[in-house]
């Protein structure tokens, strides 16, 4: 694990997008997760906004969101289907990798895990041919699917080569998950890891976590979770996850500050990322007094 793994998610800096390309490459970091608004609110238009993105060396991790997308049927499924299609394109066009997928909220959508594994399926075919994978991420307030071995759950249903499970941090601290199901989720099937903390234990509510979530969370090592974050992160690195880190942080204060400042913050986070996983693996291999190896 080092920096090459690790990127900025777009989300969590201010300005145009030349800016945050700028500002994430400047600190050492190769590559970005990008938000699809990102693109389609460049003045210049996708097209321009594809061309800065190639022109700048930095590889896109992946392209975000895809909201409301499973659970639905008739006139409404047809409908996200055909924004999903639409959302592959800007993927296939800007080089990205993966779509994410996060569970709907949706009041209209289903918790039939058979249909909802059917449908991730269909668009997991769907971004074959476009060399693109769909990555399934479970959001802490939704409708049917709020816990990541839940979304596991739905992608292992589905059994496409093409699909994956997306592991968030924040909603796995905010739900109070049992780390331990990590190990039934083979690391080939993580199609990304997203990081981040906040400030506090206890949200009391729906509308807390949703304001938490959307406005102030911090990087890894910023945070009161630093230990539940140490020991997700060993996990996945015990388990053999080799892929992407994005640090998915939104936070309202960062927004104010320059996005060479945030970048920043953002490669002290992998720093201790990194630090957390190697002091651990160093510590396993230290000789114990008596051992043989002492000898």
């Amino acid at each position: 694990m080092n920096l090459s793994n690790f990127g900025m998610d777009s989300i969590t800096l201010a300005g145009p997008l030349e800016s945050k390309l700028a500002a994430s490459k400047a600190v050492g970091f190769s590559q970005i997760m990008l938000w699809a608004k990102d693109l389609a609110a460049h003045p210049g238009g996708i097209s321009e906004a594809v061309r800065v993105v190639r022109a700048s060396g930095v590889r896109v991790t992946g392209i975000q969101v895809m909201r409301d997308y499973e659970g639905l049927s008739g006139p409404l499924h047809e409908y996200k289907l055909d924004i999903a299609k639409n959302m592959l394109q800007v993927c296939q066009a800007v080089g990205a990798p993966l779509l994410m997928v996060c569970s709907s909220t949706s009041s209209h959508a289903s918790g039939d895990l058979p249909l909802i594994a059917r449908q991730l399926a269909k668009l997991a075919t769907l971004a074959v041919p476009l060399g693109v994978k769909v990555g399934f991420e479970a959001l802490s307030w939704g409708r049917h699917i709020n816990q990541y071995e839940q979304s596991w759950a739905a992608v292992e249903m589905a059994d496409h080569s093409n699909l994956g499970v997306v592991i968030d941090s924040f909603h796995m601290l905010a739900n109070q998950a049992d780390l331990e199901y990590l190990e039934d989720i083979p690391s080939e099937k993580i199609a990304m890891v997203q990081l981040s903390d906040f400030m506090w234990r206890d949200i009391r509510s729906a509308e807390e976590r949703l304001e938490t979530a959307r406005h102030l969370r911090v990087f890894p090592g910023e945070g009161i979770h630093s230990r539940e974050l140490s020991e997700l992160l060993r996990r996945l690195d015990k388990n053999g996850y080799r892929g992407d880190y994005s640090f998915e942080v939104f936070n309202d204060d960062y927004l104010q500050l320059s996005p060479e400042i945030v970048a920043k913050r953002a490669h002290g986070a992998a720093k201790w990322v990194t630090d957390q996983v190697l002091r651990r693996s160093l510590n396993m291999r230290q000789p114990v007094p008596g051992h043989p190896m002492m000898a």
